[in-house]
């Protein structure tokens, strides 16, 4: 204990407090006065140093029989720093209203629950410590430095609702490696900075609506192989800067509900990065169309909803692997996939990833077989081989626009049928307003234009009409030539698209 002589009249009120727990509350009444923002000018009648503070927490009497002992101060402004690193701490920490005039340290520390509310303080350093309450800085003010949480584990909630970090670097709150039993409660926070919690362990979730984050320039939320319940980026979320949440598993909901998502560096960095993520419900029905790319290459996602502002031009779908879509329309969930407009609008969606992969496109098809609409997944994969058309060289694109006239890569058969169809009639027309000449006079069975335009365009022709007769006329001879040649094209095409569609390529 302190010798009393040292101890100035509002510290003597803190130590007589403590043994009972008792608030002791130094606020004037006057919420403008009382604004820690403004507590730099409190004067002596509102001081206590932090060393005062220290020796109640690392070692003040545990209180009389009966009584629970703990610190509980509010309005006050504390001179020089909280530095409990390491410490052991039994009792309650709560300041109210405070201003502090240095960071808070609890590195390494053990302790209960520490509520530090409508404070200023620069900055929170609780690396390494080990909460076995919650750690609440509601509608604190850090401005300065960061909080930073580097492995800490907190048996109850985080309480960051309101509260304002600002720090000149990069990060205003850096928390890689945090284990939370309970949940970490972000609403309406603001930063000047981005959130990093890499490899955090968010059993209870994390929600943080409303939440806006600034870090134009970089990332605004890296949450890279985070494993949590639920991430809640919902009701007016705003980045500036890009959310990251790269080999994430999420166990229930991952959701950007009214969000806006702005991007780094004015959308020339991606707006949201899902690499390798995994979610059961993914919620994309943000506010407004985000001014980065969306990247969900290799996610894994067993619902997806997504709204008419969902995305943007760039969208990578390269390995994105989902059970259903749906549209949410007036509040409403639709089935996105069987719609009228749904072929047309899922195509267009795809082709916003960058260059050409296949999987996109059959994982939308199998998507359509999987609710019944077969027409709808040809639909999509001869758009597939459309697409690929174009990334092939100059002969790979003329044989791929024969096959795609003729038999719709195989997903269209029905096409062969009609070049045929087209062409006999054509044949069986000029070849009956003619007359032809025998190879051999007298030989041969009898001349039927019909049969004998068949016969051009069966390949090998074996009705005993193409070798008994030719044309004297030059033009009619031509269009045997032309007939022999697209028979020929014909059954070359359906065998390629038969083999295409068998093969699935």
């Amino acid at each position: 204990m302190l010798p009393d002589i040292e101890l100035t009249p509002p510290e003597r009120q803190v130590w007589d407090a403590f043994a009972e727990g008792r608030w002791v509350d130094l606020r004037s009444g006057e919420a403008e006065a009382d604004d820690p923002v403004r507590g730099g000018s409190w004067g002596p009648e509102r001081t206590v140093r932090a060393a005062v503070l220290v020796a109640l927490l690392v070692g003040g009497d545990a209180g009389s029989s009966g009584a629970v002992a703990g610190l509980r101060l509010a309005g006050a402004r504390i001179t020089g720093q909280l530095d409990l690193d390491g410490a052991e701490i039994g009792h309650v920490l709560w300041l109210e209203h405070c201003r502090l005039e240095e960071a808070v340290s609890l590195y390494g520390a053990s302790t209960r629950t520490a509520h530090i509310r409508d404070s200023w303080v620069p900055g929170v350093e609780a690396g390494l410590a080990r909460v076995q309450g919650h750690l609440d800085l509601k509608r604190s003010v850090l401005d300065g430095d960061r909080l930073s949480l580097v492995n800490a584990h907190i048996a109850g909630e985080l309480n960051l609702n309101g509260t304002r970090i600002s720090t000149p670097g990069e990060w205003a709150v850096f928390a890689g490696g945090l284990v939370m039993e309970g949940g970490v409660f972000c609403k309406n926070l603001t930063t000047r900075g981005g959130v990093r919690l890499l490899g955090a362990q968010l059993s209870g979730g994390l929600f943080m609506q409303g939440a806006r984050l600034s870090s134009p320039e970089g990332v605004a939320l890296a949450a890279d192989s985070v494993t949590a319940g639920t991430l809640d980026l919902s009701k007016g979320f705003t980045a500036e800067g890009t959310v990251r949440l790269r080999g994430a598993r999420i166990s229930d909901n991952l959701t950007f509900e009214g969000a806006t998502l702005k991007g780094a560096r004015g959308g020339e960095e991606p707006s949201v990065v899902c690499l390798l993520m995994q979610a059961t419900d993914f919620d994309f029905t943000v506010a407004e169309t985000p001014e980065g790319a969306v990247d969900l290459r290799g996610a894994q996602v067993s619902y997806l909803y997504e709204g008419e502002h969902s995305w943007p031009a760039v969208v990578e779908l390269d390995g994105f692997v989902y059970g259903s879509i749906k549209m949410v329309e007036g509040g409403r969930r639709r089935e996105a996939v069987g719609r009228p407009e749904g072929v047309v609008r899922r195509v267009g969606w795809v082709r916003r990833s960058p260059g050409y992969s296949p999987q996109p496109y059959e994982q939308l098809a199998s998507c359509y077989r999987k609710v019944g609409h077969d027409d709808d997944a040809r639909r999509v994969l001869l758009a597939k081989q459309r697409h690929r058309r174009r990334t092939s060289g100059p002969a790979g694109r003329a044989w791929g626009h024969v096959l795609d006239a003729t038999v719709g890569y195989g997903y269209r058969p029905w096409l062969a049928g009609v070049w045929l169809l087209a062409l006999i009639l054509l044949g069986t027309l000029v070849f009956a307003a003619d007359d032809p000449v025998p190879v051999k006079e007298g030989e041969g069975a009898p001349f039927q234009p019909f049969v004998y335009t068949l016969d051009l365009l069966i390949p090998l022709g074996g009705l005993g009409q193409r070798a008994n007769w030719y044309w004297a006329d030059g033009g009619a001879q031509w269009l045997a030539y032309a007939l022999i040649a697209a028979g020929w094209v014909l059954t070359t095409a359906v065998l390629a698209g038969v083999t295409r569609t068998l093969n699935r390529t």
